[in-house]
């Protein structure tokens, strides 16, 4: 989730997701830092201050007992998720004051239609545009596709749709461009100015591998310091086979690999090893400020929130904090 910071961040405000992906919003008036995650079991969405003297979070009931892609927008205090649950965009508002009075009480102020995508995997936001990764299912059609909406204050509106020829997991955007995870894979793909492209069947611009790479699904890209994050989940069944992989001066190495080539692993910084505790981490999301990793382990104790130091060299660390998560599905990092 993720596209905002995390995913594009060279202004006050960095998102970094579900990625969510990744997008830019400016409030010099007050400092903030928070991690929202989403569950696809127990129907909650959590928040946790970290600028705060306690690490204490905060969880909070939605409509939907499945959702992923979550995203927060501190200047309309609206958290969007996909609800897999509904099968719709949705946004709840209010978490600001039910953070100050402790209560349980966020508002779901608007959703997009129920008709327009199943099996949602991962959203990516910039500024007013919302995309959906829809993963293919029996209930689609078997149909991978991409949904751009644009939000206002009162819906979300479908503006475009893409399908692609591969399976989708983890989107991010970065400016007018659109990274995906190829899933079943070690390829990430870029949609170079994807919104002037026409609705239909899109091509991919390139669309290179990662070595060493097993299975991507979280992806989350930094132009602050130019890396790229990406998660590997390996094997399914797997709990200790997982791993983070970071590519340090993206732009320049992405730009010199061919398509269908190889990122080797010599461009890479990489997190393996039985001491990292990953075994199917299915988002990522970077706060470049603290130099925190902060990843959605799905599969280990039935969902933890994992943290790690930005590496400087590849190697089999130990997550600095756990949090168990029950069925945590995404991770989002706001900084402002």
């Amino acid at each position: 989730m993720k596209n905002l910071f995390i995913t594009s961040t060279l202004l006050l405000l960095v998102f970094t997701s579900c990625d969510s992906n990744d997008s830019d919003q400016t409030n010099t008036t007050t400092a903030e830092a928070a991690l929202f995650t989403s569950s696809n079991t127990s129907g909650k969405i959590t928040y946790q201050d970290l600028l705060g003297s306690s690490a204490t979070v905060k969880s909070f009931t939605i409509a939907s007992l499945d959702a992923e892609g979550i995203s927060y927008n501190s200047d309309t205090d609206a958290v969007i998720v996909a609800s897999r649950t509904g099968n719709k965009l949705e946004t709840y508002t209010g978490l600001k004051s039910a953070v100050k009075a402790g209560t349980d009480n966020l508002v779901l102020a608007l959703s997009s239609l129920s008709t327009e995508f199943t099996n949602a995997r991962e959203t990516a936001v910039s500024g007013d545009i919302v995309v959906v990764a829809q993963d293919q299912l029996a209930s689609n059609g078997m149909v991978n596709k991409l949904l751009v909406y644009k939000k206002t204050t009162t819906s979300f509106t479908l503006v475009k749709s893409f399908t692609t020829n591969f399976k989708l997991w983890g989107i991010h955007i970065n400016g007018n461009d659109l990274y995906a995870v190829a899933d079943l894979t070690s390829d990430i793909v870029l949609f170079k100015d994807y919104m002037n492209t026409a609705s239909g069947a899109i091509t991919a611009t390139k669309r290179v591998t990662i070595a060493g790479l097993v299975r991507t699904h979280g992806i989350t890209y930094s132009a602050a310091d130019d890396t790229m994050i990406l998660t590997d989940v390996g094997s399914a069944t797997s709990g200790t086979d997982g791993g983070l992989v970071f590519i340090k001066n993206f732009s320049t190495v992405f730009a010199s690999t061919a398509a269908a080539g190889t990122i080797a692993m010599t461009n890479q910084v990489r997190i393996y090893g039985p001491n990292s505790l990953l075994g199917n981490p299915v988002d990522v999301a970077y706060d470049q400020t603290a130099k925190k990793i902060y990843v959605a382990e799905r599969l280990n104790a039935g969902g933890e929130v994992l943290v790690y130091n930005y590496p400087a060299m590849s190697g089999d660390f130990a997550p600095t904090t756990i949090r168990l998560e029950a069925g945590v599905t995404s991770v989002f990092v706001l900084r402002k």
